[in-house]
């Protein structure tokens, strides 16, 4: 299926699996996708883009931020206490054991290889991701192109998204006016 893709969406998927590894994501999410079709997009749907506010910096932030949150909340907190298991006193216990601010400070580099290159590492997708794709193709044959563009993997996202691409994408603008502007777009090149 990779064959029939345009290379701005070839270019996207690669990007989505760069996004990944940057993310320290063990999988390419639909939102790393998403990263990919916002990182190069073809011309006309850059503009489109760009003019309802959706950007890569934005969108990056918000899942670095939505990273940085995921380990523990409060309510995971007080729901391990209820079990009996003290974050606090495990924070303290490591803390004691590994120095100060253990748990905050970055984790040791990539290992290498035999040659000194770090390893490129292959990132699955998970099966959200993959299924955008499958949509990508079906939005594709549905307008009648016979390849596969970035606008066809937005089409994709935005008809099966997971919920942090969807809180990316709506924080600017909601699902069904931005697949409305996409198929107009897809409707005028063709």
């Amino acid at each position: 299926m990779f064959e029939k893709f345009s290379r701005p969406a070839r270019v996207a998927v690669v990007i989505a699996q760069e996004e990944a590894r940057q993310l320290d994501s063990p999988q390419i999410g639909v939102e790393h996708v998403l990263l990919g079709v916002l990182y190069q997009p073809d011309a006309p749907l850059r503009a489109l883009l760009r003019d309802v506010g959706l950007t890569l910096d934005d969108a990056r932030a918000h899942l670095r931020t939505q990273r940085a949150a995921e380990p523990f909340g409060e309510e995971d907190a007080e729901a391990l206490k209820s079990i009996g298991i003290d974050l606090d006193a495990i924070r303290a216990s490591l803390e004691a054991s590994f120095g100060e601010n253990a748990l905050d400070r970055e984790a040791p580099g990539e290992k290498r290889g035999w040659f000194g290159r770090v390893g490129s590492g292959h990132i699955p997708f998970t099966r959200e991701a993959k299924k955008t794709l499958e949509l990508a193709l079906r939005e594709a044959l549905l307008h009648k192109d016979s390849r596969i563009g970035s606008e066809h993997v937005l089409l994709g996202i935005l008809r099966a998204p997971s919920p942090a691409a969807r809180t990316i994408i709506e924080a600017r603008i909601p699902l069904a006016d931005l697949r409305d502007r996409v198929e107009q777009l897809l409707d005028r090149a063709a």
